[in-house]
């Protein structure tokens, strides 16, 4: 029997690898991998293990183009992954190229940036090959991806019955009401189908009555109205029996984005603060990494909801660090972002959002002086490319999963005996709708912000040495000069890292068989202006070098000969010229 079962397994095997597509029956889609190594289904969720192992195979598969590693551990214990990706056989150490850093699923809920990020790595490698973009992009810059800073509250999320907005954190539950216990009232599947939707009840003086358009849907009464239910909150129960529902909150309610080293404030003024800064184990192992890659020179970070390209300041405080040479930086690739992003909107936290305070997204720039972007992920306009949530339909959520998902986000109502508030109904939105991409829209909203954040990295400096000349000055003496360019929108140092010394300055050498007697750089060239550095004139420091624009430095040498020059920017990386 069991040599059959075995024989009926291996002939299926077969009949379906035979039936497989073969690359000669393929036709490659713009700007998609036709035949990729790494065959991943984009339009479904992972849990930890899951990511994990997509991780595994990109590097495995790619071994010239991807590396595999940990940069921590989260407070349950699991890996914090990291994947690596450049081109490793060209453009030297790639600690020493411009990085981009990506980072997803902070909060437990917004589970679609790990994916987006993911999806980042995976396009980059299996594109390579056959895009020569890429191949140029991988040569120059570095990806530092880990597709989730918070892999316990995902599992947390995934595997345990929640709503769209539970939990948030990934710390272990404490008690809220002080009765000892902790979880013991946040949220109770009453029917035991994994999700926490909505709990109603018939109430002839209630403020909800079921909308006449779609009997799934409750709309609140008018003012002048009597409505015929009442809304009970999310299920659960009354489990410590102090007369409140669900008052113990998952995870002590910490918000692992209010614990980062800038502007922190304590849980008194900011909502959500753990006990100090970088207090939480996975937040302290991305700044430790962080720290030690100075090279990272741009950051973004997803969460969901709302369709937004967010940067900071999360406080009023911080106005002033964001500066004209800083902003043009930042609104230029953040308009870039709302044409590659349909429906997203280029907005600042604290003007066009509310306050917020240790937040990650201000640490890395105010802290770090590395241009940051927050995109909030997912937005109504994606479900009928309309701007508006009703202007073209009464109830497009609604609508959107009765025609699109064929009701498949959707609870239907049904009777519950409740221990303490008696008959109800319980029914509503299941988890993954609402605030996470349904499944047919994450591969395409995926490649939209991996787009934004691949015109980011292209953003980061690129340097050349444009132009080494000699001049004799007579007596053994030559004047040798050098304009080292910046190819690219962004500095080598943003003003935040110039103004408070962040990072040190760039180093420009020269090399030659002569003895090198004096170094200058040359502030206005017209009105031959120039500032002498005194010491070490073999290498001149120069504080920045701009954005689509170059700095011009000299050397007086005694019997001089051949000269190479070369360029070394923590943020700009490396470059070199010969003459």
């Amino acid at each position: 029997m069991k040599r059959n079962i075995i024989t009926a397994i291996a002939a299926f095997a077969l009949s379906t690898a035979a039936f497989a597509q073969t690359p000669e029956q393929m036709f490659k889609a713009a700007g998609s991998p036709v035949n990729p190594k790494v065959a991943v289904t984009w339009n479904r969720y992972y849990d930890h293990a899951g990511l994990g192992e997509i991780c595994k195979k990109i590097a495995a598969a790619y071994p010239n183009l991807a590396k595999f590693e940990t940069i921590g551990k989260s407070y349950e214990g699991r890996d914090l992954w990291l994947l690596t990706i450049t081109d490793y056989k060209k453009g030297g150490d790639p600690n020493r190229k411009p990085g981009m850093y990506i980072d997803g699923n902070i909060h437990s809920n917004e589970i679609q940036g790990s994916e987006f990020a993911l999806y980042t790595a995976w396009y980059l490698t299996e594109s390579f090959a056959d895009t020569k973009f890429i191949q140029e992009l991988l040569e120059d810059k570095v990806f530092y991806i880990v597709p989730t800073i918070n892999p316990d509250g995902r599992d947390s999320y995934i595997h345990q019955p929640n709503t769209a907005s539970s939990p948030r954190s990934g710390l272990k539950p404490v008690d809220n009401d002080g009765d000892g216990l902790v979880n013991e009232d946040k949220y109770d599947d009453l029917d035991g189908d994994g999700n926490i939707t909505l709990m109603r009840r018939k109430n002839p003086n209630g403020r909800y009555k079921i909308d006449p358009k779609d009997p799934r849907n409750m709309i609140q009464v008018g003012a002048d109205e009597k409505g015929d239910y009442e809304i009970l909150g999310g299920e659960g129960i009354d489990n410590d029996g102090d007369g409140r529902v669900n008052e113990d909150g998952y995870a002590g309610e910490y918000d692992p984005n209010r614990d980062w080293g800038w502007g922190w404030q304590p849980n008194y003024i900011q909502g959500g603060a753990y006990k100090y800064p970088f207090s939480l184990p996975e937040n302290r192992a991305v700044m430790e990494f962080v720290f030690k890659h100075p090279n990272i020179a741009a950051a973004q970070s997803f969460h969901n909801a709302g369709g937004m390209i967010l940067r900071g300041p999360g406080g009023p405080e911080d106005i002033s660090l964001y500066n004209a040479q800083d902003l043009i930086v930042y609104d230029a690739i953040g308009k870039k972002g709302e044409e590659l992003l349909p429906g997203y909107k280029y907005l600042v936290v604290y003007k066009d959002l509310y306050s917020a305070y240790g937040g990650e997204l201000d640490w890395f720039y105010a802290g770090r002086g590395i241009y940051t972007y927050s995109n909030e992920l997912w937005t109504p306009y994606l479900m009928y490319m309309k701007d508006g949530t009703r202007d073209q339909f009464d109830n497009p959520t609604y609508s959107f999963d009765r025609y699109l998902l064929m009701q498949d986000a959707f609870v239907p109502w049904k009777e519950f005996n409740h221990p303490q508030y008696g008959k109800i109904e319980i029914g509503g939105f299941k988890k993954n709708f609402t605030r996470a991409h349904p499944g047919f829209l994450i591969e395409s909203d995926a490649h939209r912000n991996m787009a934004f954040s691949i015109y980011h990295c292209y953003s980061t400096p690129k340097l050349e040495v444009q132009e080494i000349t000699e001049k004799d000055l007579g007596d053994g003496l030559k004047e040798v000069t050098a304009i080292i360019a910046n190819e690219r929108m962004m500095p080598t140092h943003s003003s935040q890292d110039s103004k408070n010394k962040i990072e040190r300055p760039d180093f420009i050498t020269l090399t030659t068989t002569g003895k090198i007697v004096a170094a200058m750089t040359v502030e206005n060239k017209d009105m031959n202006l120039t500032t002498e550095q005194k010491n070490n004139p073999q290498t001149i420091e120069v504080p920045n070098i701009p954005g689509l624009g170059a700095v011009t430095v000299k050397w007086i040498v005694q019997g001089g000969g051949k000269y190479t020059v070369n360029v070394d920017s923590k943020k700009g990386g490396l470059a070199s010229g010969t003459k």
